[in-house]
């Protein structure tokens, strides 16, 4: 009797770490099947070139750096035009964040009004409430501000679409947009963003930037061609800048959108750095060849040259 009264305690020892053996190999066969389908689901999405890691952004290892806030940034942007409702697990997907911190920011955001979560389907969309970045942006801008009644004059000599656009990384943003009756890409808004190095206003920028800076946007850009006209050659585009430094201003026909032509010449400041291009867009149908682009150019350059005046 005393023996098996010794023995019992081991044997329920023994089938209670069986038991937790096996919860854990069921807790872990359901993280397992969990992380497998955000990878699943990471393969279905495609990646986003912008999109930098913390690692790769400049200041990213100061201690001044705040990590959440760029989290949160990151949760933000993963939504566009080909992503405009997203669960969870597609946030987490794209912003490479798991599935617990995803949740966190995206009830944070949801709080603060930034996100807007449907019952329903549970899935999530941004709130017009982060219009109010893209007003104060333009309401305290002082080259659109400035600009303004330079582009309009434009955009009515010409009759057609005019722009203000700056450069952001590799690329160009429209900060202020007039468009004509004839417009050709309506889809083109305050706020959008092409690539510089095949676009009237990035190679009009890129012309007056120092060599090396123009070498670097060029390594962080992804050289493809969007069309057949698109020159997206290194050799090619900075043969094209040279070109372009010497005449004052750039000239694309159909390298992003076909049918596209585009006139643009730099804004600089006093120290005669680009800041921003004005341009003029046509489409070919209204094109009248050499005759256009001798009045559209002088045009242009005339009011980037009005618009610099005023830094």
């Amino acid at each position: 009797m005393e023996n098996r009264t010794r023995k019992q305690p081991g044997v329920a020892a023994a089938k209670a770490t069986a038991s937790g053996a096996s919860t854990r190999r069921t807790s872990a066969a359901k993280t397992t099947k969990a992380a497998n389908g955000v990878a699943a689901l990471a393969e279905t999405i495609p990646s986003r070139s912008a999109a930098k890691a913390d690692s790769d952004l400049p200041g990213a290892s100061s201690t001044l750096f705040v990590n959440s806030v760029e989290k949160a940034m990151r949760v933000l942007t993963a939504f566009d035009d080909k992503h405009s409702r997203l669960s969870l697990s597609q946030i987490a997907s794209l912003t490479d964040l798991d599935l617990s911190a995803a949740q966190r920011f995206t009830f944070t955001l949801v709080t603060l009004r930034y996100l807007v979560k449907d019952p329903f389907t549970k899935t999530y969309s941004l709130s017009p409430r982060l219009l109010d970045f893209a007003f104060h942006y333009l309401a305290s801008n002082e080259l659109v501000r400035r600009a303004a009644p330079y582009l309009r004059q434009l955009s009515q000599e010409t009759e057609e679409t005019a722009n203000i656009t700056v450069l952001e990384d590799t690329d160009i943003v429209f900060t202020l947009r007039i468009v004509s009756q004839h417009v050709l890409n309506p889809h083109v808004i305050t706020g959008s963003r092409l690539p510089a190095y095949c676009t009237a206003p990035g190679l009009a920028i890129l012309s007056r930037l120092p060599e090396d800076q123009v070498r670097g946007i060029l390594d962080g850009s992804n050289l493809i061609e969007h069309t057949p006209h698109t020159v997206a050659d290194r050799p090619g585009i900075m043969k094209r800048l040279e070109a372009f430094r010497k005449q004052g201003y750039s000239h694309t026909k159909g390298e992003y959108y076909i049918g596209d032509i585009s006139t643009a010449a730099p804004i600089v400041d006093a120290r005669g750095y680009p800041i921003a291009a004005v341009n003029v867009a046509v489409s070919r149908a209204r094109w009248r060849g050499a005759k256009d682009e001798q009045r559209i150019s002088n045009l242009v350059i005339a009011a980037a040259g009005a618009i610099s005046g005023q830094f």
